[in-house]
């Protein structure tokens, strides 16, 4: 039977979480699913997002995933509570929908040595404030430092992200979040777009701070979350295929995607 792994995002940023979870756990069967046609998520209301991400949870659902990631940050932040506590239970108790923040919270106090930690996301995963309410549970002794960056999701959408014009709106998002505590020596880069600029934020960072990107970590935690829960992993197909799909043009995720991804992709137009 096919029953693959769902892994969902706002756009294309989740592909850099799916090409780590492949290189990971490359023997399972995954649906990928962007909601482009309705991207960005991180400006929108909680209410739109909780809705927007419910109906792509229920399509990989009626697409036998056993088993969904929310492989955007925005979407953990805003709609992943509401789902498992208030929707799974009326959908499928047996199904599993699991994020990307509370992996990174569970290790994220492993790197500071200062006890202050910097995180880089979008508005909305700032306004949420969850990246501070679950580091709270896993390292009371940390102190958190946030940073909303609008511009860089469009620069990496744009394919601007390896541009001069980049270096000035990396810089001075880690400067204003630097300015907050000079004492921080781990960065979170708190959105999946955000390790295309990765390169551009070393050098605008300091050499003792410490940058963390999700992908490896949310891999190594679904890898953990697997072995512990074998009757979901039991019910995970393992035939290492992939399929992706899209709200938008196949033609422009196609395109974009291989940025994101590392390697050509073909993906399939979704209307919902």
């Amino acid at each position: 039977m096919h029953q693959p792994i769902g892994i969902f995002d706002s756009g294309y940023g989740g592909l850099t979480i799916l090409r780590e979870i492949v290189r990971k756990l490359p023997q399972y069967d995954y649906v990928y699913l962007g909601d482009n046609a309705r991207t960005p998520y991180g400006t929108r209301s909680f209410e739109t997002v909780y809705h927007y991400t419910l109906e792509c949870v229920r399509h990989l659902f009626d697409r036998d995933c056993r088993l969904v990631i929310l492989a955007c940050n925005t979407a953990s932040a805003k709609a992943l509570r509401n789902i498992q506590q208030l929707d799974l239970p009326s959908l499928d108790s047996d199904r599993r929908v699991l994020g990307v923040i509370r992996p990174t919270t569970e290790v994220i106090g492993k790197y500071s040595k200062t006890g202050h930690v910097g995180i880089l996301a979008t508005r909305g995963t700032v306004t949420s404030e969850s990246y501070v309410v679950e580091i709270e549970k896993f390292f009371p002794e940390l102190t958190v430092f946030q940073e909303a960056c609008p511009m860089w999701v469009p620069l990496v959408e744009n394919g601007e992200y390896a541009s001069d014009g980049a270096d000035y709106f990396v810089r001075q998002h880690i400067d204003r979040l630097l300015a907050q505590s000079p004492a921080i020596d781990t960065l979170l880069l708190a959105c999946t777009h955000y390790p295309l600029l990765l390169n551009k934020i070393r050098q605008a960072a300091p050499d003792n701070v410490t940058i963390l990107s999700q992908g490896h970590i949310v891999a190594d935690s679904l890898a953990d979350y697997l072995h512990r829960h074998p009757e979901i992993e039991a019910q995970c197909s393992k035939h290492g295929e992939r399929l992706f799909l899209t709200t938008d043009s196949p033609g422009d995720f196609d395109r974009q995607a291989t940025i994101f991804y590392g390697e050509s992709i073909q993906s399939a137009h979704l209307a919902l």
